[in-house]
């Protein structure tokens, strides 16, 4: 009788743990961020720069200026895809789920481009809101079309429906961007393929409270996720009511996806990958998942950003191309894989 608590209460522990170690080395990627780029600059440079705000030299107006704002969205966006993709894989228990393959990202890059495009809205604080009107639009239409026919929204499905509906909003993406050609040039910088260059503290200051709400309405989400991954039966007999849970988490997912590709763009397999790897350290436990998912998604996005810098200088590729990459690969192993798990 006494073993049981013991040893929930030492796993606990260890999973504690692991949550401040896996803090600890996003801190040392957020120094890293600061520091890497066309002009290296010395950690011992970057930390002298946040204790000292005051000074002016130029690594100080580097750290500041130029990459505080690009490591603040890259930690923002990381944040919200990492959530929003637990999210949605624990929803419709589908391990394929993601914001970038379900068509939400998508529906948010459609969402801006008419508002940049048609509106001539160019501000953050205005396009966001088209972000969220079409993050909302592009899940619906792919879980509505994946949802088709007698069994439901089955994992392959869902990815087809998505691939799908991601392809036809692309095609409908570039018609408008042909149309004129200052959208084109200032629509390709950021959200055609994702990109942290280029953010400055405005988008920060625009987007930080509705990920701060999505962050938290989501982290409160986890025993709801846990009944749900159960089966609809199972959760209706524990006391959970579906349909407002479903709501709870599509307003979450919704929130956390348009802030995210307002802020850096379309960033693919962040949201697939993360709750994954969370949950192979943590077990099944959705509580846990979205903790560690909090903190693991910042630390892929915000490494592939530094290594799109380091391979390309003088240049660079932006982390929408780097996060394909590592995401890519994982996606197939996934998908050949003969049993998808039930989430």
């Amino acid at each position: 009788m006494i073993r049981a608590p013991r040893r929930t209460s030492q796993r606990w522990s260890w999973l504690i743990l692991g949550l401040l170690a896996a803090l600890v080395v996003l801190a040392f990627v957020v120094a890293l961020s600061l520091g890497i780029g066309a002009k290296p600059i010395p950690l011992v440079d970057v930390f002298d720069a946040l204790i000292r705000p005051d000074r002016r030299d130029i690594d100080h107006v580097v750290v500041f200026s130029l990459r505080g704002a690009r490591t603040a969205v890259g930690l923002l966006a990381g944040l919200a895809l990492g959530l929003a993709g637990t999210l949605m894989q624990g929803v419709t228990r589908n391990p394929l789920a993601d914001p970038g393959l379900l068509g939400v990202s998508a529906g948010a890059a459609l969402g801006i481009v008419l508002a940049i495009g048609v509106f001539g809205i160019t501000g953050v604080d205005g396009y966001l809101w088209f972000a969220f009107a079409g993050a909302a639009a592009g899940g619906l239409v792919v879980y509505a079309i994946g949802s088709l026919g007698r069994e439901g929204a089955t994992p392959v499905k869902l990815a087809l429906a998505g691939a799908a509906v991601g392809a036809l909003l692309g095609s409908v993406v570039t018609l408008l961007l042909l149309r004129d050609i200052n959208t084109f040039a200032v629509f390709q910088k950021v959200w055609l393929v994702g990109s942290l260059s280029g953010r400055n503290g405005e988008v920060v200051a625009h987007v930080w409270p509705f990920i701060v709400v999505g962050s938290i309405s989501a982290l409160l989400a986890g025993r709801l996720l846990n009944a749900m991954s159960m089966g609809d039966d199972v959760a209706r007999s524990l006391g959970q009511r579906v349909g407002l849970a479903r709501a709870w988490c599509a307003f979450s997912v919704v929130l956390l996806a348009g802030a995210a590709t307002a802020a850096a763009g379309p960033i693919a397999f962040v949201g697939l990958a993360v709750p994954h790897l969370a949950r192979v350290v943590v077990g099944p436990d959705y509580r846990w998942i979205l903790a560690y998912s909090a903190v693991m998604a910042p630390i892929l996005l915000l490494s592939a950003d530094i290594v799109g810098r380091v391979v390309a200088r003088p240049g660079e590729i932006g982390v929408g191309v780097m996060t394909a990459l590592v995401g890519a690969p994982f996606f197939i192993v996934l998908v050949r894989r003969r049993k998808l798990p039930d989430l």
